[in-house]
Formats: structure tokens, C-alpha cells, sequence
């Protein structure tokens, strides 16, 4: 059985720890904040309390928390704990700077970076799609896990120091950022109009621009559900990855835009709630 050390069981990590326990891997599971893991011991986890306690003999290193930072300094305490021949695969949504810090960090395990497209739903039902980069050597050691937690893997390339997955992760989370922020603006401009803005939703359903994803958190907005699939700190935090990125390459006019809104929701209380909320950043403090 392969046993993995899963650091990062927060809002899509416990999911995806659910869904490897139920393919059969054996998982530790560590988390920053205690009480967010222990629930995945009645799923079969040996909960550790401390990212070297999970790592003891483990086959496989997965990290799945916030920033570079906390995975960084995580895995820096996990990695000497690892058995032989064990393989970190990086799954969080660190940037390109933390990508580097992960393979400064990682010294002879070779990495895998594989950040996930979804939010919890798609975690919760194995149906993620996983952006890949990583020697093909180690291809068929990490893709059964992948395949327990999403339904789709993308390879992108053998080097994962160019971190190919994260690249992409940017870009689509520039496209779901910057369509968030438009269904709450459009929203929020209907309402000050004085038309009702489900009219809005009503009237873009089937034209070439209608967006599942709209509706989804538009009507999250219409209806003031606001629970957190991916909140406006994490959601800014990916806003400010994505500018960082960009800088001296391209202009990202939208990019900084969303960041700003994101900022201007914080500010107001909005940070732990959905990232839908970033609505609320449209109407004068």
C-alpha cells in the first residue's frame, strides 16, 4: 500500500484526503489547525501532529496548504521523515516564486508540481482537474492519485522546475477571477439601475456568454449564501500571485482590477466568505 503524508487538510484538502483513503492509499494527514484534521480519522487518516509525524516512512509527500510560505516551511520538517525514493507532489496554489522555494527546499526528492483546478464540490466528488508537470519517470508512480482525486489529468511537461501546472493554474484562476468579479459588477449595476438583477441571469441564459458558473454564483449573490467554497483572503491571495507573475511580461489591466475589488470586499468584513462576495466591493464604504 502506498501511504501518503497529505500536509493541508483544510477546505479542498480534506476532500481530496477522503477520496485517496477511498482508493485504498494509506494517509496521514496534518493540518496547521488540529481540529480540521481530526475529522478524517473516522475516515481511516492516522491524524499526526506534526508534519514530521505524518511524513514518517511515507511514499509520497502532498502538500495542499495556502501560500509558499506554509508549504515551504511544512515540508522542510516532512522531508527527512520520507522514505527512500519518495516523491513530493505539490498540489497547493503557491506561484511561481514558491514553486522555486519548493525545489530549493527539496534538495533530492524530486517534485511534482500538480496545482488542481475546482472548488469544494468538484473536490468532494474526485472530479478536480490536475495540472501536471514532473518527469515522466515518475509518471505512473503519482497518476493513481490523481485519478482518486480528480477526473481529468493534464500533463504539461517533464520540468517541473519550470512548473508548467502552476503557470497554467494562473491563467485559469485569472479567468475565474476576473469572471466573478463581472457576474457581482453586473449584478450590483442592475440593482442601482433599478432593474431586478435576476432579470440579469434570466436574460443571459443560452446566449453565446452565458456561464454555468454565472448562475452559480450569481444566484449564490441574489440569494446571500455566502459560505465558503474558496474565500475573498484566498481568492486575493491568488490575485496577488497571478500580478507577480505577470510583472514586466504582460499588462493584466483585469487582473488588477479583480485585486483591487477583492482588497476593497476584505476591507468591508467579506474576507472568509465566498469569493462571490467580492460583490460587495461595488457599492461606496
Amino acid at each position: 500500500m502506498t501511504t501518503v503524508a497529505f500536509l493541508g487538510t483544510g477546505t479542498m484538502g480534506a476532500p481530496m484526503a477522503r477520496n485517496l483513503l477511498g482508493a485504498g492509499f494509506g494517509l496521514r494527514a496534518w493540518n496547521r489547525t488540529a481540529e480540521k484534521a481530526r475529522p478524517l480519522a473516522a475516515d481511516g487518516a492516522t491524524v499526526a501532529d506534526s508534519p514530521a509525524q505524518a511524513a514518517q516512512g511515507a511514499d509520497v509527500l502532498v502538500t495542499m496548504l495556502l501560500d509558499g510560505a506554509a508549504t515551504v516551511q511544512a515540508a522542510r520538517a516532512a522531508l527527512p521523515e520520507l522514505a527512500e525514493n519518495a516523491v513530493w507532489v505539490q498540489m497547493g496554489t503557491i506561484g511561481l516564486d514558491g514553486m522555486s522555494e519548493v525545489h530549493a527546499a527539496a534538495g533530492d526528492v524530486p517534485v511534482v508540481d500538480a496545482p488542481v483546478l475546482g472548488s469544494t464540490v468538484p473536490a468532494e466528488k474526485g472530479q478536480l482537474v490536475v495540472l501536471a508537470s514532473g518527469p515522466t519517470s515518475l509518471r505512473d508512480r503519482v497518476q493513481p492519485l490523481f485519478d482518486a482525486v480528480g477526473e481529468r489529468t493534464l500533463w504539461l511537461g517533464e520540468d517541473s522546475a519550470h512548473a508548467d501546472g502552476t503557470r497554467l493554474k494562473l491563467a485559469m484562476n485569472n479567468w475565474v477571477l476576473a469572471l466573478t468579479n463581472a457576474v457581482g459588477e453586473s449584478l450590483a449595476l442592475a440593482d442601482a439601475l433599478g432593474v431586478d438583477p435576476r432579470h440579469f441571469l434570466d436574460a443571459l441564459r443560452g446566449t453565446p456568454t452565458d456561464s454555468p458558473y454565472a448562475h452559480l454564483k450569481g444566484n449564490a449573490i441574489l440569494d446571500g449564501r455566502f459560505t465558503p467554497s474558496f474565500t475573498v483572503a484566498a481568492a486575493h491571495k491568488d490575485a496577488e500571485l497571478i500580478t507577480e507573475a505577470a510583472a514586466g511580461k504582460v499588462r493584466l489591466d483585469l487582473a488588477e482590477a479583480a485585486r483591487e475589488r477583492l482588497r476593497r470586499a476584505i476591507d468591508a468584513g467579506h474576507g472568509e466568505q465566498d469569493m462571490a462576495a467580492a460583490y460587495f466591493a461595488s457599492f461606496p464604504e
